[in-house]
């Protein structure tokens, strides 16, 4: 479809993966906020020549970051599975870009989307739900908007009801198209839709509704047959 977001969204299990972050100003400063703020226990190489103060403090608080205080060189890509490229010097951003290239690693450019493999989105977290929000780097700011509207529209009790949904899922019988119509049934009335009901309420109100059927046809005819 034209003008569509081709993007392919995907969550990382980024302290799976060796990251390595160029730059310890405040762009780099951004980068690891991001980076610790959805995957806390990533390591992360930061290589700069200097670094802020504010830097150095997050660092001092995560035992798997490690600085490095000096200029930036290829083989510093050899122990790299995912590179953030957060400089103020674009030509040294064009450098660690084709070098990646050659090695096959992904490469997020700070303020480069022609140069990036991936983007970082605005994300919106409710305990185990991740909602990412993308524009395709057309406008962060857009997607900051929606990120906040997000945030104070889902409600918190959201991260009890994915829980309260997996025992759900886990005590389901059945093949799978059973699991997922019994889902749908539960989950329907988030969506406006008719409230579920458990095979013994249904059964009970079938009860309820027949006895009264019963009562109901009884009164009638007795007032039917009732003389003038």
């Amino acid at each position: 479809m034209p003008n569509q977001n081709p993007l392919f969204p995907a969550f990382l299990k980024l302290e799976n993966l060796r990251v390595l972050l160029v730059g310890g100003g405040n762009v780099g400063l951004e980068k690891l906020t991001a980076i610790l703020r959805n995957s806390p226990e990533t390591a992360v190489t930061i290589i700069s020549i200097t670094f802020l103060s504010e830097l150095r403090e997050v660092a001092s608080r995560h035992p798997r970051i490690q600085l490095i205080e000096r200029g930036w060189l290829e083989t510093d890509l050899d122990a790299a599975d995912i590179v953030f490229a957060a400089t103020d010097d674009p030509a040294l951003h064009r450098t660690i870009k084709a070098a990646a290239r050659q090695r096959r690693l992904l490469v997020n450019v700070a303020d480069t989307p022609a140069l990036c493999d991936f983007y970082l989105s605005s994300v919106v977290v409710k305990g185990q739900l991740k909602v990412a929000v993308s524009t395709n780097g057309k406008s962060p700011t857009v997607g900051k908007r929606l990120r906040a509207v997000l945030e104070d529209t889902l409600p918190e009790e959201l991260d009890e009801v994915l829980e309260q949904m997996t025992i759900i899922r886990n005590r389901l019988a059945g093949d799978f198209a059973n699991k997922v119509k019994s889902l749908n049934a539960v989950t329907a009335e988030l969506a406006g839709g008719k409230a579920y009901e458990s095979p013994a309420t249904k059964r009970w109100r079938r009860v309820a509704t027949g006895s009264l059927l019963a009562v109901g046809a009884f009164v009638v005819s007795r007032l039917v047959r009732r003389p003038e």
